[in-house]
């Protein structure tokens, strides 16, 4: 928590500095700055039309530690991720485990997945057996077993080998919410 409150400050820090520098801007937009902190936090460039609360949610969560079966912040899975996610910050309920929430999307060509899109990967199994967000530029965010929750690149060789596909949550799904 020291490391990740150290890192916001020299953003924050580095922010402001680089704001102070530019006078032509007499007043701060604060979804700008928003915008600004979680691309450079995050390392995902996140645009005008980006979901700010998606990436706030992820954020709050980074470092979470990883609890199988676990829905909290004092220990979370992959699915209990990614349903906390969709429920907070999209509104919807999805499935409670990844094949449960595979069967609720359409599946999505790889360079087609835009922000809030679900992956799916096959890790060491020949079902699905692990969900994450997608951010966008590549990274999404997930429960990993080993480090908790936190940031990937799909062109990591790891995920690379066992990413099986993205998808979008089915419109009649979300409507009936």
């Amino acid at each position: 928590m020291g490391k990740k409150m150290l890192v916001a400050l020299l953003l924050i820090l580095s922010v402001v500095s680089s704001q102070a520098q530019n006078e032509k801007k007499t007043t701060a937009d604060p979804d700008n700055l928003a915008k600004d902190y979680f691309s450079q936090i995050m390392g995902v460039a996140v645009s005008a039309t980006s979901n700010v609360k998606l990436y706030q949610f992820v954020y709050d969560w980074l470092g979470t530690p990883y609890r199988l079966g676990g829905d909290t912040e004092r220990g979370i899975d992959c699915s209990g991720f990614a349903y906390q996610l969709y429920d907070k910050v999209f509104n919807t309920v999805i499935g409670n485990n990844s094949r449960n929430i595979f069967s609720m999307v359409n599946p999505v060509n790889k360079e087609e997945l835009k922000e809030g899109d679900l992956v799916f990967f096959k890790i060491n199994s020949r079902a699905i057996s692990h969900v994450g967000v997608y951010l966008g530029n590549d990274k999404f965010a997930h429960a990993s077993s080993s480090r908790g929750v936190m940031i990937s690149n799909l062109n990591e060789a790891y995920w690379k080998r066992y990413y099986y596909k993205g998808g979008r949550l089915i419109e009649s799904i979300r409507e009936k919410l």
